[in-house]
């Protein structure tokens, strides 16, 4: 039997071929994941570990803030003094490193990173740990002068002697770079401007005597961690945030992994996608392979194999198969990890790919993977050919289980359905969104599997009506197609569900995503007044000077700034939630509409009040007129009352829990230092809005980071962002696409090996090789348009309900990309007709006599 399935497998290794591409896919992206995330974080552990300080003291945050502040948080410089006096410390000194800066050139150009990653400006000290060594020019020396690091000044062509103006927080200045760094590791995609020590605080932080970190380098023979332990009890517990080299790292890595995630887990969508489509790809071919070999597998039963036997066999060669396929995905999966790293490279994360790590976990996921889903997917089939009867050795080869009947497909799709239906409805009808969620999920994974199940149910019917009119249009071809598509409603329906789930996703995100573009804009019109919104490119604070230039500006009329402030709000139920509130200036109602249901502006923005949203508060059993304590960063506490409640659609943004906004006032007593946000300006009269642009578009040319939107800008920029997230899925879609037209291809291939005999008949009563080819292609397109059909309905009936997820969290609008649902419609034909290609050409390439002597 071993020797029997061996010289099968070989004997069908091109069949085999394009499934086995389904599991190099689902392979390679697995293992490149993890070889790119364990080569980044290992190379940023070296880095955090060698250039951390032996102790670091740094402020407190007790509150994070889901919005940048742009308010940097400080220690006092003379700490550096204090602790050098503590016993076991061989040096302390006080660092200046601030990243909300911008640095630009005498064009006004930006020189920092476009890519996400922070500009920093750092005072120069450079030691031993330092990740730069100067390379050319020298030290900067006094005010005026900077040094810049290499990768930096190579990508924007900045030469020692040039100009920069370095925009912070207590205002601009220029400099001259006197001095190019290079770094000794690995760049993570940051600019590097360093200043001199004795005036990098002042120009930074507004301060001579102040610090963002104190490094502390311990005396020989000293532990970290006793150092800690000494400076602790120097400083006081809770008065500083005081870590050691190795729990630094352990931070940053945590951060760096944050951002990482975001990659990996993309990387593992496409894995599972691959996995998914990959699965019915692999039953698919199994299964015609089994129903081809119907006759040998009778003649092993009749010469002694058991049903076990044969099971075994067939799991065999699946287990080979996707031994073979995960080898090839494991190479696959160095040579994307190698392209990624190379890709960070170009974005300016300058990673070494002789540096590139292959863990244990890799080469143990891989072979799990790809072995595992082929076992998995090929165990029905091989079931299915230890339930051939030895009397099959005597019969022509037939495909197995056309003529079953589909029962027990009926029973359980209709009750895994009508779980998902019920979920879904759930969905629909609850109130609380993380519940709302959480039944979507299960909804979509039930439905799925629920369309997967009865999709063979669903092929006659379907298929009828897509390919009625067939014979109208292409005669006995068109009609012969549509009887091929209708053969196997099995066979049919596995190559289509590859397709489907790809497009079900596709129509459900691309509803979600144009529901939350419709809303977005629904709001903005209901919400913004004002006839310009001033913002950075990536909402981050910029420096007070900005918001001076734009009061200053010819025909510009009211400003109403807009800070934010992490808190922390107590309230009467008990509970304690850290949310983020805003700051406005009075003239709030003229540049926005905000809607009360009791109180009013002027009320929410007066001396110790604040404005809540009236849904948080009934949640939290707060009314207007009581006192509410809040807290900010650095242990400060106050108490405010609650002298507005609105009643806005989406009061609640992300991270902004509680829809708080207060005074610009109690903005800048608890949060000094914090930069505007927004800047809401509107026309003076006798200006038009026009004129204006002009006018501030000239006032912002020194800040290229920022911008003058109007509302049709504002509406283009939120349509971006969610453009972004809508780009991960249509890669989805284009990987499900290309695995799905594997399918197509071999399941076609397949079938036309199965009717050899049947196409050489066709061929000798006068069937044409054009009039063949064309039936193949439209037998394809039928499918593939039934499989976007079933996963169109599938994905809008998920887009609906994602929707009112959505709703719940203020976004009501709900709306169904049209264009989108057309094209995919008609990309999927265009898939049917690319897949049909060449199962069409061998077909009609056939020898007739040949064709009709095979057995």
């Amino acid at each position: 039997m071993l020797k029997a399935t061996l010289r099968s497998f070989l004997a069908h290794k091109g069949r085999l071929l394009l499934s086995a591409l389904a599991v190099v896919l689902s392979v390679a992206f697995v293992a490149g994941s993890l070889i790119f995330s364990d080569t980044v974080n290992r190379t940023f552990d070296r880095l955090f570990a060698s250039s951390s300080a032996d102790v670091t003291v740094q402020p407190r945050e007790d509150l994070e803030a889901a919005v940048p502040t742009g308010a940097v948080a400080t220690v006092p410089a003379g700490l550096a003094r204090q602790l050098g006096g503590v016993q076991g410390v061989a040096s302390a000194h006080p660092d200046v490193e601030v990243e909300n800066v911008t640095v630009v050139d005498d064009r006004n150009e930006s020189v920092g990173p476009t890519t996400g990653a922070p500009t920093l400006a750092v005072d120069w000290h450079v030691t031993e740990r330092s990740v730069v060594e100067l390379t050319s020019g020298r030290t900067p020396r006094g005010d005026g002068e900077a040094v810049l690091d290499a990768d930096t000044a190579d990508a924007k062509g900045v030469e020692i002697g040039d100009a920069l103006t370095v925009q912070a927080q207590p205002g601009s200045f220029r400099v001259e770079v006197v001095g190019i760094a290079t770094f000794t590791t690995t760049n993570p995609g940051a600019a590097l401007v360093f200043l001199d020590p004795d005036v990098a605080a002042t120009r930074l932080l507004g301060a001579a005597d102040r610090a963002t970190s104190v490094s502390v380098e311990a005396a020989p023979g000293v532990p970290d961690a006793e150092l800690k332990r000494r400076i602790t009890a120097e400083l006081g517990a809770g008065a500083y945030e005081i870590r050691t080299a190795d729990e630094l790292a352990e931070t940053a890595s945590e951060e760096l992994g944050a951002f990482l995630d975001v990659i990996k887990y993309a990387m593992l969508g496409f894995a599972g996608i691959a996995v998914l489509v990959g699965v019915f790809l692999i039953v698919n071919t199994f299964s015609m392979l089994i129903a081809q070999r119907t006759r040998e597998l009778g003649l092993l039963r009749a010469l002694g194999a058991d049903r076990r036997q044969v099971r075994r066999s067939v799991l065999t060669e699946a287990v080979l198969l996707g031994l073979a396929g995960s080898t090839a995905g494991l190479a696959a999966g160095v040579g994307l990890a190698f392209g990624l790293i190379r890709l960070m490279s170009a974005f300016g994360m300058n990673l070494r790919t002789t540096e590139m790590v292959v863990g244990w976990a890799t080469p143990v996921s891989a072979y799990v993977v790809g072995v595992g889903v082929t076992f998995v997917a090929a165990y029905l089939p091989a079931r299915r050919a230890a339930a051939v009867s030895p009397m099959a050795a005597l019969a022509d080869a037939e495909v197995a289980g056309v003529g079953r009947p589909l029962r027990a497909r009926a029973v359980a799709g209709g009750v895994v359905g009508a779980v998902g239906a019920a979920a879904l409805l759930g969905c629909v009808l609850s109130a609380d969104t993380a519940t709302a969620a959480s039944l979507l999920g299960l909804g979509v994974v039930l439905t799925l599997v629920a369309t997967v199940v009865a999709g063979p149910l669903l092929v006659r019917p379907v298929i009828r009506v897509l390919g009625a009119a067939f014979p109208a249009l292409f005669g006995a071809v068109g009609r012969m197609s549509r009887r091929n598509a209708l053969r196997n409603p099995r066979r049919t329906g596995a190559t289509a569900a590859a397709l489907m789930v790809g497009l079900a996703l596709v129509g459900g995100l691309s509803v979600a995503g144009a529901s939350m573009s419709r809303s977005f804009d629904e709001q903005i019109d209901k919400t913004l007044g004002a006839d310009f919104v001033i913002q950075n490119a990536n909402f981050m604070p910029f420096p007070p000077e900005v918001t001076d230039r734009v009061r200053d500006t010819e025909g510009v009329g009211l400003v109403v700034r807009q800070r934010f402030a992490p808190v922390a709000v107590r309230l009467p139920d008990g509970e304690r939630i850290e949310t983020t509130a805003a700051g406005y200036d009075d003239g709030v109602d003229d540049v926005a509409r905000v809607t009360y249901a009791e109180g009013g502006t002027q009320a929410a923005l007066a001396d110790g009040g604040i404005a809540m949203d009236a849904g948080f508060a009934a949640e939290h059993g707060v009314r207007r007129g009581d006192r509410v304590p809040v807290e900010f960063s650095g242990g400060r506490t106050a108490a405010f009352t609650v002298a507005a409640l609105t009643d806005m659609e989406g009061g609640e943004g992300f991270g902004m829990r509680g829809g708080l906004f207060f005074g610009m006032a109690a903005v800048e007593e608890y949060v000094p230092g914090g930069q505007d946000s927004a800047l809401y300006v509107n026309a003076a009269a006798g200006s038009s809005p026009d004129e204006l642009r002009d006018r501030l578009e000239a006032t912002l040319d020194p800040y290229p980071q920022v911008r003058a939107r109007d509302q049709a800008d504002y509406k283009e920029l939120v349509h971006e962002q969610i453009a972004v997230l809508l780009y991960l899925v249509y890669a989805l879609l284009g990987l499900a696409i290309v695995i799905a037209v594997l399918g197509v291809v071999n399941t076609l291939a397949l079938s036309v090996v199965e009717r050899t005999r049947e196409i050489g008949l066709l061929r000798a009563i006068g069937l044409g090789r054009r009039q063949l080819r064309r039936m193949i292609r439209l037998e394809s397109v039928v499918i593939a348009v039934f499989g976007a059909v079933l996963g169109l309905a599938l994905g809008l009936v998920w887009g609906v309900c994602a929707q009112q997820v959505l709703a719940l969290e203020g976004m009501t609008a709900f709306a169904v990309p049209w264009g989108t649902v057309v094209a995919v419609v008609v990309g999927s034909a265009v898939v049917g007709v690319a897949a049909a290609l060449l199962p069409a050409l061998r077909a009609s390439r056939m020898n007739v006599l040949e064709a009709i002597a095979h057995e």
